[in-house]
Order: structure tokens, then C-alpha cells, then sequence
């Protein structure tokens, strides 16, 4: 470290003389040239340290390297002897000392047991006593109380016989009160019916006043503001001069025939017409550029369609090429995982419709050793499990996760389809950690650390941890 930072100052040096050579060459040449030929020397002089440390340094990485070599060799060769003598003992000592903490505290469950019990004994007995006590005052009560009670039933039977009169007296008003409420409900009854004719009357006269008032408008829409000629003998206020807006009706001495039907048929088209709506042009413009941008995004809707239905054909056209070389990948390596867990047999994976993959089901056809093809469903126990877990590993070679669980997979497999299934989780604990709970001792014998839990006499559950010596590769992840 000591030469590098030597060897970073000598080349800022190195640039700071290549800058004021550069300087020099560039400003006036005269009275300058001594002083260029010593910063010439000084950067040759810099040059040869700097080559003579780096020289240095790539001695020293040599001998670096070779220290932790050394190092290394060390450390492997004592990290064996703790794996020898170390972790066995290591193990032994836990294990006694977990079993003296469990006896410790089992004693002291105990001790606390029997205090709590002699405390219990106390409590009850000395409550027993209380008890005697308190039955002893009871009875005193009791008697007291049954003297209290018969004087209190004289007491009633005498109130009692005077309060019958005021019953019977009692019943009198309320038949009274009854008869009363009867007459008042009659009273209520026809003044409700008075006030519901009233109300009808009501309604009717402003139903009439309505219908005049109906009456008046459809004359003044129909004759307008008109000028009528009055006889000689009727007085009238003298008309306004609204000039033109008033109209002179005509003498008519006979009504032509047909005029009813004409008058109707003109009431007709004018009530078809309806009013007249001065903002029509207007309006219409509006709808119309309404309708002009209504049918633009309507487009633009049909396009956009258009090109999401074309992406959803791309996605799923990609889907399905994806999903098929997936599944060959998986299917092959299924075959294998099968041939390796069955020591030989076959199997192969099958698409229930393999014209359409992405809504087809996967059918499983197994034949184990000395067996016909069948489908999984047809085979036994433990040849599902075997065949499920050949599945789940040809899953894993393909697509491997960071770790896996596995819980009591190998419970219905004999000895020997255990030792290939040990032999085949390892090779897979290269690339996946596994968490494995099993009851099966030769799965637990491919474990790095083992979780145990038991139950004591006393029915305390206690957990034991194990480091067990580590028999896969140092670049394997662990089997727990």
C-alpha cells in the first residue's frame, strides 16, 4: 500500500511535469531551455521510480498470492480437524446440556406444583371454616325470617279484605270508562266521515274551478283578442287602441256546413305541430359537430379494437409456443427423472387436446418396471408419489426455484426407492435449497441440519437442532 500511494504521487508529479513541459514549449523559447532540459531529466528520473515501484508492487501481489494460498490450506486443514474432533464433542455438549436444562426446569415445575397445591389445601380449609360459620348464621336468619314472613301474611290477609270493596268499586269505572271510550270512538268515526266530505267538496270545487279556468284558456286561444260589437243598450269600457293586434270578427249569419270538421282538423295539425323552438338552427349545428366527433372516436374505437385483438392473437400465438417448449422440456426431463426415481420403467406427459395447449389438461402415463402403461390414477400409493415426485423435480431441473418444501413426500416409499429419492434430492440441492419434513431416516441422513421436536414425561415439547457434517459439495445449499 505503501509503494501504491508512492507510486500515485510520482505520477501526479509525472503529469505536473508534463503540464509545465508542455507550458514551456508552448511560451518563449528564450531563457527557457535549461529549465526544459532539468524538467526533461526530473520527468526521465520520475519514469524510472515509477517502473522500478511498479516492479515493487508486482513483487509484492506475488507474494501476496502465494500467503493466501498458504492461508487458504491453513484454514481448510484446520476447519478438517474441527470437523473431526470439534463438532462430534460440540454435539454431544448440547445435547447434555439441553437435557439438564429440561431436567432443571422439569424439577422446578415441580417444586412450583407442590407449593401451588399446599396453598390450595390451606385456602380450601381455612374456606370450610367460613363456611361453618356462615351456615350457623343462616340458620339464625332463617328463623328470624320465618317469624318476619307469618306476621307479614296477617298483615296482608287484613289489607285484603279492604281492598276488595275498592276492586269491586274499581271494576265499576272501568266498564264506565269503557262504555265512555265506545261513545267517543262513535263521535271520532263521523266527524273523520265529515271531514272526508268535506275534502271530496273541496276537491270537486277546485276541479270545477279548473276545468273553468281550462274553459277560458282554450277560448282565448281559439277566438284570440277580439272586437266585439255591442247593441245599443249594453255600456262597455271603451276599447284600448292595440290596433292591429286586435281582431274585428265578421257577421256571420248562417254557419257554412263542414266548418266543425275544419276547425277540428286545424286544432288537429297545430297541437301536432307544437311549439316553435327559435334555437333549432343552432341546435342542430351542435348535434350535428356532436355526431361528427361521436362517429371520429367511434373509429378510433373500432381501430383500437382492431389492434388489441391483434395483440391478444400475438400474446397468445407466443403463449402457446412458450407452453409447448416448456412442456417438451418438461416432458423430457420427467422421462429421466422417472427412469432415474424407478430404477427404469417409462413415462411420458400427454395433452388432453393438443390442438389447443393453453386449455388443454395434462395426463400423466406411467409404466413402472415389469408393469403395463397405465394412468396414474391405476397406480399404487407409493407409485403415485414417486411419479409425483419425478414430475416435481423434472419441474425444478427446468425452472429452479431458490427453495423448496417438501413435506413427508417420502412417507410411502420403501428403502430403496428412498435411496433414489435421497440420491436425486441432492443432486438437485445444487441450484435449490429444500426443507424436507420427513419421519424417514435415510432422507434425514442427506441433511445438512436437522429440526427436531419431542415431548418429555412431563408433556413440555422441547426442539433439538443438530449441525450435521456437511456431505455435499461447499457450493451445495443445504438439505434441512
Amino acid at each position: 500500500q505503501a509503494l501504491r500511494r508512492q507510486m500515485e504521487k510520482l505520477a501526479a508529479e509525472r503529469e505536473a511535469l508534463v503540464a509545465q513541459l508542455r507550458r514551456a514549449e508552448d511560451g518563449p523559447q528564450d531563457g527557457f531551455d535549461a529549465r526544459l532540459e532539468a524538467v526533461r531529466r526530473r520527468r526521465q528520473e520520475v519514469e524510472e521510480q515509477q517502473r522500478a515501484a511498479a516492479e515493487r508492487v508486482a513483487d509484492l501481489e506475488t507474494q501476496l498470492a502465494a500467503l493466501a494460498e498458504a492461508v487458504a490450506a491453513a484454514e481448510e486443514e484446520a476447519a478438517r480437524v474441527e470437523r473431526e474432533t470439534v463438532s462430534p464433542a460440540r454435539t454431544a455438549l448440547a445435547v447434555a446440556e439441553e437435557g439438564l436444562r429440561s431436567q432443571r426446569a422439569a424439577r422446578q415445575r415441580e417444586v412450583a406444583h407442590r407449593e401451588r397445591l399446599q396453598a390450595q389445601i390451606a385456602a380450601r380449609r381455612q374456606r370450610a371454616e367460613e363456611l361453618a360459620a356462615e351456615q350457623s348464621a343462616l340458620a339464625d336468619r332463617v328463623a328470624a325470617l320465618r317469624a318476619e314472613v307469618e306476621a307479614v301474611e296477617t298483615q296482608l290477609d287484613a289489607l285484603q279484605a279492604r281492598i276488595r270493596p275498592a276492586e269491586a268499586q274499581l271494576a265499576a269505572l272501568r266498564q264506565e270508562r269503557d262504555a265512555l271510550e265506545a261513545q267517543e270512538q262513535q263521535a271520532r268515526e263521523r266527524v273523520r266521515e265529515a271531514e272526508s266530505r268535506r275534502d271530496r267538496a273541496q276537491v270537486e270545487v277546485a276541479r270545477r274551478r279548473d276545468e273553468l279556468n281550462l274553459l277560458a284558456q282554450r277560448i282565448e286561444e281559439d277566438l284570440g283578442l277580439v272586437e266585439l260589437e255591442l247593441a245599443e243598450n249594453v255600456t262597455a269600457q271603451t276599447l284600448l287602441p292595440l290596433g292591429p293586434l286586435v281582431s274585428r270578427l265578421p257577421v256571420v249569419e248562417e254557419l257554412p256546413e263542414g266548418l266543425e270538421d275544419e276547425i277540428r282538423r286545424l286544432k288537429g295539425r297545430l297541437r301536432r305541430l307544437g311549439t316553435v323552438n327559435p334555437n333549432a338552427p343552432e341546435e342542430y349545428a351542435e348535434v350535428q359537430e356532436r355526431h361528427a366527433f361521436l362517429t371520429g372516436q367511434a373509429a378510433d374505437l373500432e381501430q383500437a379494437t382492431e389492434q388489441l385483438q391483434q395483440v391478444v392473437a400475438e400474446l397468445d400465438a407466443l403463449m402457446e409456443t412458450t407452453f409447448r417448449e416448456t412442456f417438451a422440456a418438461v416432458a423430457a426431463r420427467f422421462t429421466e427423472m422417472f427412469q432415474a426415481l424407478f430404477d427404469g420403467g417409462t413415462a411420458r406427459l400427454e395433452l388432453t387436446t393438443p390442438d389447443d395447449p393453453l386449455n388443454a389438461g395434462v395426463e400423466i402415463i406411467a409404466r413402472p418396471p415389469g408393469k403395463r402403461a397405465q394412468r396414474l390414477a391405476l397406480l399404487s400409493g407409493g407409485e403415485r408419489a414417486l411419479t409425483a415426485a419425478a414430475l416435481l423435480f423434472a419441474l425444478l431441473h427446468v425452472s429452479p426455484t431458490p427453495f423448496c418444501v417438501l413435506d413427508e413426500v417420502d412417507a410411502m416409499l420403501d428403502e430403496a426407492n428412498v435411496g433414489r429419492f435421497r440420491e436425486v434430492l441432492k443432486g438437485l440441492a445444487q441450484k435449490t435449497q429444500f426443507i424436507v419434513i420427513t419421519h424417514t431416516r435415510g432422507t434425514v441422513e442427506a441433511a445438512d441440519a436437522v429440526y427436531g421436536v419431542s415431548m418429555g414425561s412431563d408433556g413440555v415439547s422441547q426442539v433439538v437442532s443438530l449441525r450435521l457434517e456437511e456431505t455435499t459439495g461447499a457450493d451445495s445449499a443445504p438439505v434441512r
